[in-house]
Protein backbone atom coordinates (compact mmCIF):
# COMPACT_ATOMS: atom_id res chain seq x y z
CA UNK A 1 0.00 0.00 0.00
CA UNK A 2 1.66 2.90 -1.31
CA UNK A 3 1.40 5.67 1.77
CA UNK A 4 0.53 9.26 1.26
CA UNK A 5 2.86 12.37 1.18
CA UNK A 6 1.40 15.38 3.28
CA UNK A 7 1.66 18.83 1.80
CA UNK A 8 4.16 19.39 5.07
CA UNK A 9 6.53 16.45 4.45
CA UNK A 10 6.57 17.83 0.38
CA UNK A 11 7.08 21.26 1.53
CA UNK A 12 9.91 20.08 4.43
CA UNK A 13 11.52 17.69 1.08
CA UNK A 14 11.60 21.02 -0.26
CA UNK A 15 13.42 23.21 2.37
CA UNK A 16 15.53 20.11 2.97
CA UNK A 17 16.53 20.08 -0.70
CA UNK A 18 17.23 23.96 -0.40
CA UNK A 19 19.37 23.41 2.58
CA UNK A 20 21.20 20.71 1.28
CA UNK A 21 22.23 22.86 -1.65
CA UNK A 22 23.55 25.75 0.38
CA UNK A 23 20.06 27.88 -0.34
CA UNK A 24 19.50 28.76 2.94
CA UNK A 25 23.34 28.73 4.84
CA UNK A 26 23.72 27.75 8.47
CA UNK A 27 22.66 30.54 10.98
CA UNK A 28 20.13 32.10 7.85
CA UNK A 29 16.41 32.65 9.62
CA UNK A 30 13.58 31.48 7.77
CA UNK A 31 11.13 33.94 6.85
CA UNK A 32 7.52 32.74 7.29
CA UNK A 33 5.95 35.20 4.82
CA UNK A 34 8.51 34.93 2.32
CA UNK A 35 8.90 31.10 2.12
CA UNK A 36 5.01 30.75 2.49
CA UNK A 37 4.54 32.99 -1.19
CA UNK A 38 7.99 31.40 -2.54
CA UNK A 39 6.94 27.33 -2.12
CA UNK A 40 3.09 28.16 -2.53
CA UNK A 41 1.92 26.96 0.45
CA UNK A 42 0.01 28.31 3.80
CA UNK A 43 1.47 29.63 7.04
CA UNK A 44 0.26 26.16 8.65
CA UNK A 45 1.68 24.16 6.24
CA UNK A 46 4.89 25.69 6.52
CA UNK A 47 4.91 25.63 10.52
CA UNK A 48 4.43 21.65 10.10
CA UNK A 49 7.34 21.65 7.97
CA UNK A 50 9.76 23.45 10.31
CA UNK A 51 8.88 21.06 12.91
CA UNK A 52 9.75 18.13 11.02
CA UNK A 53 13.12 19.78 10.03
CA UNK A 54 13.44 20.71 13.41
CA UNK A 55 12.63 16.73 14.48
CA UNK A 56 15.68 16.18 11.77
CA UNK A 57 18.06 18.77 13.74
CA UNK A 58 18.11 21.22 10.75
CA UNK A 59 16.14 23.83 11.70
CA UNK A 60 16.03 25.39 15.03
CA UNK A 61 13.05 27.95 16.63
CA UNK A 62 14.60 30.64 18.98
CA UNK A 63 11.94 32.13 21.39
CA UNK A 64 10.80 36.43 20.34
CA UNK A 65 12.86 35.12 17.11
CA UNK A 66 11.58 32.75 14.37
CA UNK A 67 12.88 29.58 12.57
CA UNK A 68 16.67 29.63 12.27
CA UNK A 69 19.06 26.53 9.96
CA UNK A 70 20.76 25.23 12.51
CA UNK A 71 25.01 25.89 12.73
CA UNK A 72 26.57 22.88 14.43
CA UNK A 73 29.05 23.01 17.04
CA UNK A 74 31.70 20.86 17.78
CA UNK A 75 29.88 18.85 19.67
CA UNK A 76 27.42 17.85 17.14
CA UNK A 77 29.66 17.02 14.86
CA UNK A 78 31.27 14.66 17.36
CA UNK A 79 28.25 13.52 18.21
CA UNK A 80 27.70 12.84 14.32
CA UNK A 81 31.06 11.30 14.01
CA UNK A 82 30.24 8.62 17.01
CA UNK A 83 27.24 7.78 15.47
CA UNK A 84 28.43 7.71 12.07
CA UNK A 85 31.55 4.99 13.21
CA UNK A 86 28.87 2.81 14.26
CA UNK A 87 26.92 2.71 11.25
CA UNK A 88 29.03 2.63 8.78
CA UNK A 89 31.46 -0.31 10.88
CA UNK A 90 28.58 -2.35 10.28
CA UNK A 91 28.14 -1.41 6.82
CA UNK A 92 31.29 -2.47 6.15
CA UNK A 93 31.19 -5.90 7.93
CA UNK A 94 27.90 -6.74 5.77
CA UNK A 95 29.36 -5.83 2.68
CA UNK A 96 30.78 -8.73 0.39
CA UNK A 97 32.75 -8.04 -2.71
CA UNK A 98 29.28 -8.98 -4.62
CA UNK A 99 27.21 -7.20 -2.70
CA UNK A 100 24.94 -4.37 -4.71
CA UNK A 101 25.72 -1.98 -1.81
CA UNK A 102 29.02 -2.40 -2.62
CA UNK A 103 28.68 -1.74 -6.38
CA UNK A 104 26.37 1.56 -5.69
CA UNK A 105 29.47 2.72 -3.17
CA UNK A 106 31.94 2.39 -5.96
CA UNK A 107 29.52 4.24 -8.34
CA UNK A 108 29.60 7.39 -6.09
CA UNK A 109 33.41 7.34 -6.13
CA UNK A 110 32.97 7.48 -10.10
CA UNK A 111 30.56 10.27 -10.02
CA UNK A 112 32.72 12.31 -6.91
CA UNK A 113 35.88 12.09 -9.16
CA UNK A 114 34.43 13.18 -12.15
CA UNK A 115 32.38 16.26 -10.32
CA UNK A 116 36.16 17.22 -9.07
CA UNK A 117 37.63 17.34 -12.56
CA UNK A 118 34.71 19.58 -13.34
CA UNK A 119 35.53 21.57 -10.20
CA UNK A 120 31.90 21.39 -8.76
CA UNK A 121 32.55 20.14 -5.17
CA UNK A 122 29.11 20.62 -4.21
CA UNK A 123 28.77 17.50 -6.44
CA UNK A 124 31.26 16.20 -4.80
CA UNK A 125 29.95 16.33 -1.49
CA UNK A 126 26.57 14.70 -2.66
CA UNK A 127 28.38 12.04 -4.27
CA UNK A 128 30.32 11.32 -0.74
CA UNK A 129 27.51 11.78 1.06
CA UNK A 130 25.66 8.81 -1.43
CA UNK A 131 29.15 6.86 -0.95
CA UNK A 132 28.84 6.76 2.95
CA UNK A 133 24.86 6.19 2.46
CA UNK A 134 25.25 3.34 0.45
CA UNK A 135 27.78 1.40 2.79
CA UNK A 136 25.10 1.58 5.37
CA UNK A 137 22.63 0.00 2.84
CA UNK A 138 24.60 -3.56 2.76
CA UNK A 139 22.92 -3.63 6.46
CA UNK A 140 19.41 -5.02 5.44
CA UNK A 141 17.58 -2.63 7.72
CA UNK A 142 15.49 0.16 6.83
CA UNK A 143 15.33 1.97 10.00
CA UNK A 144 19.62 1.76 10.20
CA UNK A 145 19.44 3.13 6.93
CA UNK A 146 17.03 5.91 7.76
CA UNK A 147 19.15 6.99 10.72
CA UNK A 148 21.97 7.34 8.12
CA UNK A 149 20.03 9.20 6.06
CA UNK A 150 18.98 11.88 8.72
CA UNK A 151 22.66 11.77 10.28
CA UNK A 152 24.04 13.05 6.32
CA UNK A 153 21.37 15.23 5.76
CA UNK A 154 22.68 16.83 9.65
CA UNK A 155 26.24 16.33 8.04
CA UNK A 156 25.31 18.63 5.42
CA UNK A 157 25.15 21.89 7.62
CA UNK A 158 28.87 20.88 9.17
CA UNK A 159 29.80 20.81 4.96
CA UNK A 160 28.37 23.99 4.43
CA UNK A 161 30.68 25.65 7.18
CA UNK A 162 33.73 24.91 5.33
CA UNK A 163 35.99 27.65 4.13
CA UNK A 164 37.44 26.02 1.30
CA UNK A 165 35.33 22.91 0.01
CA UNK A 166 38.05 21.76 -2.58
CA UNK A 167 40.48 21.42 -0.01
CA UNK A 168 38.13 19.34 2.28
CA UNK A 169 36.63 16.98 0.13
CA UNK A 170 39.35 17.05 -2.90
CA UNK A 171 41.73 14.03 -0.67
CA UNK A 172 38.54 12.17 0.68
CA UNK A 173 37.93 10.99 -2.77
CA UNK A 174 41.35 9.34 -3.20
CA UNK A 175 40.45 7.37 0.22
CA UNK A 176 36.69 6.28 -0.48
CA UNK A 177 37.99 4.24 -3.62
CA UNK A 178 40.63 2.57 -1.43
CA UNK A 179 38.28 1.67 0.88
CA UNK A 180 36.10 0.16 -2.16
CA UNK A 181 39.36 -1.64 -3.22
CA UNK A 182 39.69 -3.31 0.22
CA UNK A 183 36.06 -4.20 0.27
CA UNK A 184 36.74 -5.70 -3.48
CA UNK A 185 39.84 -8.04 -2.74
CA UNK A 186 37.24 -9.13 0.62
CA UNK A 187 39.90 -7.34 3.23
CA UNK A 188 37.52 -6.06 5.52
CA UNK A 189 39.98 -5.58 8.30
CA UNK A 190 41.95 -3.13 6.06
CA UNK A 191 38.89 -1.29 4.79
CA UNK A 192 37.85 -0.65 8.33
CA UNK A 193 41.05 1.09 9.22
CA UNK A 194 40.69 2.80 6.42
CA UNK A 195 37.35 4.25 6.86
CA UNK A 196 38.47 4.95 10.62
CA UNK A 197 41.28 7.27 9.43
CA UNK A 198 39.07 8.83 7.16
CA UNK A 199 36.76 9.90 9.88
CA UNK A 200 39.16 10.82 12.41
CA UNK A 201 40.57 13.22 9.85
CA UNK A 202 37.12 14.18 8.14
CA UNK A 203 35.80 14.96 11.85
CA UNK A 204 39.07 16.62 12.99
CA UNK A 205 38.52 19.76 10.52
CA UNK A 206 34.93 19.85 10.57
CA UNK A 207 35.05 20.22 14.66
CA UNK A 208 37.99 23.07 13.85
CA UNK A 209 35.27 24.33 11.99
CA UNK A 210 32.72 24.45 14.10
CA UNK A 211 34.62 26.64 16.99
CA UNK A 212 34.96 29.34 14.82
Amino acid sequence: MTRTVSGAESTAARLRAAIADGGHAPGTQLSEERLSDELGVSRNTLREAFRLLARDRLVEHVFNRGVFVRRLSADDVADLYAARRVLEQAGLLACTPESPALAAAAGAVVDARAAAVAGDWRAVGTADIRFHTELVRAVPSERLQGLMDSLLAEMRLAFLTTDDPAAFHAGFVDRNEAIVSALRAGDRPAASALLADYLDDAERTLRTTATR
